[in-house]
């Protein structure tokens, strides 16, 4: 028989459609709850409000951020809400439980000078060289999460326009246009390095990115791909494949581009969620009104 948290991950998975990586946090914050259960000697049934007040007490102990916090109990409303739809518990004790207040970090970007540098260490001579221009230039050029690259197929990509298809979070698909420099490296990863990679595995997979076994690469295969990039190019800064798409945004809007329109490139579902690059741009809007306003500086 079936557990209460497999019934519960089942159900995220077929009816909801849940990423890997959202199923694996479900299952890590269920796990952890379930312990703090065992050892405080209660069962599911006997989850009232004040047992949840000792579980959150315990999370700010162990020095978890507020963010964490908000994920865990986010799950948890979540897990109690099947639980009562099912009818295997009476009501939600995380209901009305206040998520803290999120901090809202400085995204972490590349400038333009360093991302130059990654542009040029990859040897275009060879099939793992071309697929690593490739990456990177799509990565910058359109912004997409890692977990959307991975799922990027060949059909996806429409050279004639220079778009590519994404499917986002929650099977929500977009297109993103691409740039003359990523469709070049694209073009010559297709014809050329991904022939060769493909041809070392048989089989018909139309993923477009391919690891050096001819297999999909994974998100850790890029991550590990933008690590080496960077000890190439001699650089001493963290690389991570959400810092591309920091840059991506961040540079987009210090040139002029419009809230929305990014919001919308980047397939976030609320524009808060693109809010958090507005600060970098007020540097820039600081320097051009310094330099052309004309009571700002003593000339």
């Amino acid at each position: 028989m079936q557990s209460y948290k497999e019934l519960f991950m089942e159900y995220l998975q077929i009816e909801k459609n849940a990423s890997p990586l959202t199923l694996k946090h479900y299952g890590r914050d269920l796990d952890e709850f379930e312990s703090f259960l065992k050892s405080e000697g209660l069962t599911i049934h006997e989850c009232e409000y004040p047992v949840i007040r000792i579980f959150l007490s315990r999370q700010y102990e162990a020095q978890y951020s507020r963010r964490t916090v908000s994920r865990k109990i986010s799950s948890l409303r979540s897990y109690f809400r099947f639980l009562e739809r099912e009818e295997i518990v009476g009501q939600n004790p995380f209901l009305n439980v206040v998520l803290p207040k999120k901090e809202s970090p400085i995204p972490n970007f590349f400038y333009e000078e360093e991302l130059e540098k990654l542009f040029t260490v990859s040897d275009l001579h060879t099939p793992l060289g071309q697929r690593n221009q490739a990456l990177i230039e799509l990565l910058y050029g359109t912004g997409v999460r890692v977990s959307e690259c991975v799922k990027m197929e060949l059909p996806d990509l429409d050279f004639s326009l220079n778009t590519a298809l994404v499917h986002g979070k929650g099977s929500k698909d977009r297109y993103v246009p691409y740039g003359q420099f990523a469709a070049k490296a694209l073009q010559t990863y297709i014809n050329d390095g991904r022939k060769q990679l493909a041809s070392k595995k048989d089989d018909s997979s139309k993923r477009l990115f391919l690891n050096a076994k001819g297999g999909p690469l994974t998100a850790d295969g890029i991550r590990l791909i933008l690590k080496n990039m960077v000890e190439k190019a001699a650089m001493t800064v963290d690389i991570h494949p959400h810092k591309l798409r920091h840059s991506f945004a961040t540079h987009l809007l210090n040139e002029g581009a419009d809230l929305r329109s990014v919001q919308e490139l980047l397939g976030h579902e609320r524009l808060s969620s693109t809010q958090i690059y507005t600060h970098v741009s007020k540097d820039r809007l600081k320097n051009v009104y310094m330099n052309s306003h004309p009571r700002a500086n003593k000339r």
